[in-house]
């Protein structure tokens, strides 16, 4: 008269096992209840899962039938209870063996018995693989939830979930996800000139920092933007599992090889839409989807000033935490961030070829859209000038192969120190070696040019992660010097 089956919720982008309980009476009026904080969408259930239960030769109990999602006070969203209810009440109506309770499952019921893919798939798998239980999922959903490491089947019916449950070998079909390519990524050898911004680039690679480009329209700055993924380590397979998770949280498809995401929101996206959120459960935003890769913002400019100072504690923390009645989740969200912007609203001012048209007061309005805190986040700040006759027909420079090999030696040495250069905290950057040159050098920048406390700090990492990229041990002044070129004011 009572079973229970696990299937999985999503809090945040943690997996966590749901007790599906079900009751079925003889006593009372035929009724069917599902009870624990369920949204709209889970209390359809009810139709979906007699319809399929019907269609799959098993009539519904003609009794009083309740079905309880514990822990209660999580909220439960989606179709993906489908299949485990189904499942509970037919064990507890004495259909099938208790032994069938055995598994965790997850997936949308059709009305003729089919087995749809559900958000969370990989969440299942997750589940299953800290219990020790198999994982039933949806064909179509297998190769996700298989992403865990689970002993995953995939079903394409609930009459087929049945047979796996009570012990058949059926269902082992594991069908590879839908992967998404990603943008291209641009190859280093095809940006014509851009010293600066090149160098900046590897820099950046290197310590992990967060870089701004400004330049006029056409000098590059995307295309630098775009090549930096090709020249960044590929992720570990357990940073891997990590994208994947939140990808699979958000509903999207899942990133194709160890290659770090590369996210660039347009400037018109909501809050909710890059930090996270959404009404009832909280889905990632563009911000989690970039989580151990880079996030660009292009036109930063044109961004909302509120938006982007939203984004200041998150990329400070690597996590933002969103808040919704009855849950509160922490998105991770460690990004590199990377943005590009004019210098003016017609982007001209600076230009040499191209005079600029804006009034002294609306180049202030214009700047004024970034709040210095905003811009202190970045640890390079770097100019771009558009290119001329000469650069734009020479060859082109160094490969990104080529750089990655300098770039993969400086993470290596950071490994070895335990944290990347961009989260080196004051105390490490103090016991650090520093010539009397790069002291004198900080010290300097500090009293003539305006160097906030942050913005010190900001120096030093970058400093040293030119210096592991020389292969010094010493942070020298030559390295500071460069660290202090690529700051430019703003």
């Amino acid at each position: 008269m009572f079973a229970a089956v696990t299937s999985a919720a999503l809090v945040g982008v943690e997996p966590r096992p749901v007790r599906v309980e079900a009751h079925v009476s003889g006593a009372g009026k035929h009724l069917f209840a599902v009870v624990g904080l369920p949204d709209a969408s889970v209390r359809e259930a009810r139709e979906r899962v007699k319809s399929a239960m019907a269609a799959s030769g098993h009539p519904f109990p003609a009794r009083h039938v309740t079905v309880n999602l514990a822990p209660a006070d999580l909220p439960k969203a989606g179709s993906a209870y489908d299949l485990p209810i189904a499942l509970g009440i037919l064990i507890a109506a004495g259909r099938i063996p208790a032994t069938a309770s055995q598994v965790v499952a997850l997936g949308e019921l059709a009305l003729d018995g089919g087995v749809r893919p559900a958000r969370g798939g990989l969440a299942a798998g997750l589940v299953a693989r800290t219990r020790g239980e198999r994982c039933l999922v949806s064909a179509h959903g297998s190769g996700e939830a298989a992403l865990s490491g689970a002993d995953v089947r995939g079903v394409a019916s609930l009459a087929e979930a049945v047979a796996v449950a009570i012990g058949d070998d059926a269902g082992t079909t594991i069908i590879p996800p839908n992967g998404a390519p990603g943008p291209p990524v641009v190859d280093l050898a095809a940006i014509r000139g851009q010293t600066v911004g090149r160098r900046a680039l590897e820099v950046a690679a290197a310590g992990g920092h967060h870089l701004l480009l400004i330049g006029s329209p056409g000098a590059g700055k995307t295309m630098l933007a775009r090549a930096l993924p090709g020249v960044l380590p590929d992720l570990t397979p357990a940073e891997t599992l990590e994208v994947a998770q939140a990808h699979s949280a958000a509903g999207r498809s899942l990133p194709l090889g160890p290659r770090p995401p590369f996210r660039s929101p347009h400037h018109s996206a909501t809050p909710a839409a890059i930090l996270g959120g959404g009404s009832g459960v909280p889905v990632p935003g563009e911000l989690t989807l970039a989580d151990r890769g880079v996030l660009f913002l292009d036109e930063l400019a044109e961004f909302p000033r509120h938006l982007l100072d939203m984004l200041r504690q998150p990329i400070e923390e690597g996590k933002v935490h969103v808040a919704r009645k009855g849950v509160s989740v922490a998105f991770p969200c460690r990004v590199q961030l990377v943005a590009a912007s004019n210098p003016c609203p017609c982007g001209h001012l600076g230009d040499g070829r191209t005079a600029c048209r804006c009034q002294v007061a609306a180049v202030e309005r214009y700047r004024a859209r970034l709040s210095g805190p905003f811009l202190d986040r970045f640890d390079l700040r770097v100019v771009v000038s558009r290119l001329d006759g000469a650069e734009l027909s020479a060859v082109g420079g160094e490969s990104s192969a080529g750089v990655r090999v300098r770039v993969m030696e400086a993470r290596r040495i950071q490994r070895d120190r335990g944290v990347l250069n961009r989260e080196l905290g004051r105390d490490r950057l103090d016991a650090m070696a520093w010539e009397e040159e790069a002291r004198a050098l900080l010290a300097a920048a500090v009293d003539r040019w305006g160097l906030t406390g942050r913005g010190w700090d900001r120096v030093r990492r970058v400093a040293r992660t030119i210096a592991d990229l020389d292969g010094s041990e010493p942070v020298g002044g030559d390295h500071v010097a460069e660290a202090l070129s690529l700051r430019a004011p703003v």
